[in-house]
């Protein structure tokens, strides 16, 4: 008996053993000794500690699905706050509520079993100043904020649900009266739907294992803010205009990392101002990591822009996977965006059935880029305004792209592998494309590029044709 006793002791701890090495291999993320230092200094410093916890509940919470819960929510949120911090429960359950906003040193725990459901009230989304699509404006609170706040969490494992669908028609009935005017370009501002949730001006902020879904806007928006991580986040049913995953927004030490994103736009998205007012408030987005994250449908695993007007630069990506996205990497500007793209690395990117592996262009959406008042109207919203005004001289609007490196790629299923155009006046520069193997129907092509490599890159295409080069300087293969 002592033997068999010894080897089930044995057993067990092997088990037990093999185990915890199989979940830390799980936990274990991508590095890469030869990247930037900087990438290890990206992400939340500090998470809230205290034990104490509000359960949301004992405010009168009712985890019933109809009942709306947002005073009762809030006041747990408050009180949280104001002893110092701790932790936010649920009960499970589902709950409707309008916007939240999460305080310093708070966890918003909400929890495998619980739902919060978005409210279809308008008037619970106080209106207050923000950022959008570029242009600071006053517009409706997400689902849920966190402003002005340090050392916040939001997890759990459960669901944040939006319910835009709304907010999706009620911006494709105000396109179909805009177009006709030439007021596509407004479109996206007038309809004034609500996001699902925003960062802004905040420090040290924590966003993981939470799923969210069918977002009125966009999913995630990181405005103004340094140290964030957002890890094991699921993003899904986004099946609306402009339901982006995660946009940095004119913000820094940012860590995007383990999320499963499906959304009907850009999927992980860097932004820093549009035109004349993202000019005027000169932010950029700089010190970006993003790594072993799995895009599905969308309109680019990771893209630059279109709103570059205060630069982006320091970005590296590591590892990540796209499925049946629309494109894959995607630098987008326009010719009154001005500002900059720099100094970025991917390496380790695969893409299978991602139809434009590689785009470039500084003349992007030119019936949304490029806003014009129709003679005759009148008392226009203010924004129109500074969005009609002009970029002066001309050519600050030119954006410039420069010093990208792609590296380690392998691509299955595509359809044309480079689409690449900068502007006889501003070519893009000093791009370099390394251990590359693609599979698709066109090899695409590059022009008005300088200095340009391409290294160990393996096309097969069915043309069997090279990519096409034109309007371009100091190109090498």
């Amino acid at each position: 008996m002592k033997k068999v006793s010894l080897i089930l002791t044995f057993v067990v701890i092997f088990a037990m053993v093999y185990v915890a090495d199989v979940c830390g291999q799980k936990e274990r993320q991508s590095t890469d000794s030869s990247f930037p230092s900087w990438t290890k200094k990206t992400g939340a410093r500090y998470r809230p500690t205290r034990t104490t916890t509000c359960s949301v509940n004992s405010f009168g919470a009712k985890a019933d699905g109809v009942t709306k819960s947002t005073e009762s929510i809030q006041a747990a949120i408050d009180k949280c706050s104001k002893a110092g911090g701790g932790t936010v429960s649920f009960e499970k359950g589902e709950y409707v509520t309008g916007a939240l906003f999460v305080k310093n040193n708070v966890e918003l725990r909400v929890a495998d079993g619980v739902m919060l459901l978005g409210s279809q009230d308008d008037n619970d989304y106080p209106r207050a100043p923000t950022r959008v699509a570029g242009i600071e404006m006053p517009w409706p609170s997400a689902l849920v904020n966190v402003n002005d706040a340090r050392n916040v969490k939001i997890s759990g494992g459960g669901t944040i649900d939006g319910r835009g669908k709304k907010w999706w028609d009620k911006y494709w009935a105000l396109r179909r009266e805009y177009e006709p005017k030439g007021l596509r370009w407004a479109s996206d501002y007038d309809a004034e739907r609500v996001r699902l949730m925003v960062i802004s001006r905040s420090s040290d902020v924590t966003v993981e294992n939470v799923s969210l879904k069918r977002s009125g806007f966009w999913t995630v928006q990181i405005l103004y803010s340094d140290h964030v991580t957002i890890d094991g986040v699921r993003i899904s049913d986004n099946g609306g205009p402009s339901t982006d995953g995660v946009d940095i927004d004119s913000s820094s030490y940012v860590l995007v990392q383990n999320c499963d994103i499906d959304n009907n736009d850009d999927d992980i998205c860097l932004k820093a101002g549009r035109d004349f007012d993202g000019l005027r408030v000169g932010r950029p987005t700089e010190y970006i990591f993003i790594r072993d994250n799995l895009i599905r449908r969308g309109g680019g695993i990771i893209s630059f822009g279109s709103e570059t007007s205060g630069g982006i630069r320091h970005v590296a990506a590591l590892n990540n996977r796209g499925i049946g996205t629309k494109e894959g990497i995607r630098f987008k500007s326009a010719k009154t965006r001005g500002g900059y793209v720099e100094d970025v690395i991917i390496r380790g990117i695969k893409m299978e059935n991602v139809p434009l592996p590689f785009t470039f262009t500084l003349n992007w959406n030119p019936s949304y880029s490029y806003a014009t008042i129709p003679p005759g109207m009148r008392n226009v919203p203010a924004y129109w305004i500074v969005m009609n005004t002009p970029v002066v001289p001309a050519e600050r609007g030119f954006c410039l792209f420069r010093n990208i490196r792609i590296e380690n790629a392998e691509i299955v299923g595509a359809d044309r592998i480079f689409t690449a155009a900068g502007l006889p006046e501003k070519l893009i520069e000093n791009v370099s494309f390394s251990n590359i193997t693609a599979e698709g129907n066109q090899a695409g092509s590059i022009e008005y590029a300088l200095n340009w490599t391409l290294k160990n890159v393996k096309l097969r295409t069915k043309s069997g044709e090279a990519v096409k080069i034109s309007n371009s300087r100091a190109m090498s293969q």
